[in-house]
């Protein structure tokens, strides 16, 4: 798959996954924990830290099935 492509496979993923967020979100994504909220009055720092590591594994054996 060349750049442009592959480019414009990631923008329509992100697109369908911010679409799809508040079924998402359901799941438990964002929510896990390891996940840092830190709330201060008019401040909210958020760090999905094992959401990411999840979605970052998901990915990876994604991909790594399809070019097999």
């Amino acid at each position: 798959m060349n750049a442009p492509r592959l480019l414009i496979a990631i923008g329509l993923a992100l697109v369908a996954a911010g679409l799809l967020w508040p079924w998402l979100s359901r799941l438990g994504l964002g929510r896990l924990p390891g996940d840092i909220v830190i709330r201060r009055e008019g401040f909210t720092l958020y760090v999905p830290l094992v959401t990411s590591l999840l979605v970052s594994l998901a990915l990876t054996v994604l991909l790594w099935l399809l070019r097999r």
